[in-house]
């Protein structure tokens, strides 16, 4: 999978987002790097610091010694430079609603990397044009703690110890990985999970590999293809039980 440099313009993001983000990251590759932005001893970003610990982000300081001047975006800019030259990375993903990252956006893909941005829908068009792929973080909010698990996917979680957030990762990495037919290479789907779950280990779940742990929450049909070396096992997710009540 693309190695990632994920670049997070704190003070022009909202953190509600940050949950949604790393998920929709995991999905495109491997966030090798990420930061976050910002004056971090205003009151306004201090609630950064427990998920940037948590995630793995670093933060990386910048106090605003002039009123009305954004140290943080400079910072972002040169950090970004001195990352694309170093030849380790294959994609960048930028997260902010500012038009100032519009030549960066640009000299990034100058080189052949790829850009995603991911920005408010007030995000000039200039800036969304200069990326390849531009998602908008309206859709990535983290839903607040009184949302209710769908139904389908609390019938068959009790494969999963009861964790629930571990079968949605799970069912989302396989619609994001999904053909047209519905069908998803659980190889795939495994490196996306990982992505988003550093510690994920179907072992913890009382299953040594993969498949078996897929397989045990019932909400899959399973598919072998090939045979010996060239076996590989696609997933597909069953059609919604019927006689549950609908998702709010």
């Amino acid at each position: 999978m693309p190695r990632l440099a994920v670049l997070i313009d704190a003070e022009n993001a909202q953190l509600a987002i940050l949950g949604g983000l790393l998920a929709e990251i995991a999905k495109i590759g491997a966030a090798s790097v990420k930061r976050a932005y910002g004056d971090f001893t205003s009151p306004a970003l201090a609630s950064w610091r427990d998920p940037s610990l948590a995630n793995s982000i670093q933060p990386i300081q910048q106090f605003r010694n002039i009123a009305h001047k954004n140290a943080s975006d400079s910072a972002l800019i040169i950090d970004a430079m001195d990352l694309l030259h170093s030849g380790k990375f294959e994609g960048f993903c930028i997260v902010s609603s500012d038009s100032d990252f519009t030549r960066l956006a640009s000299r990034i893909r100058e080189e052949g990397l790829l850009v995603y941005g991911f920005g408010e829908e007030k995000t000039p068009k200039s800036f969304i044009a200069a990326c390849d792929r531009f998602t908008y973080t309206e859709i990535l909010r983290t839903p607040g703690k009184d949302r209710q698990v769908s139904p389908e996917v609390t019938v068959h979680m009790d494969a999963l110890g009861g964790k629930s957030d571990l079968a949605h990762h799970i069912v989302d990495a396989v619609e994001s990985c999904a053909n047209e037919d519905g069908w998803a290479p659980l190889a795939r789907v495994g490196s996306v999970v990982s992505n988003h779950i550093p510690e994920f280990d179907p072992r913890h779940y009382g299953h040594s590999k993969l498949s078996a742990l897929v397989e045990s929450t019932g909400l899959f049909e399973m598919q072998r293809r090939g045979k010996d070396e060239a076996l590989a096992v696609y997933v597909k997710l069953k059609p919604k039980p019927t006689g549950l009540p609908a998702q709010p």
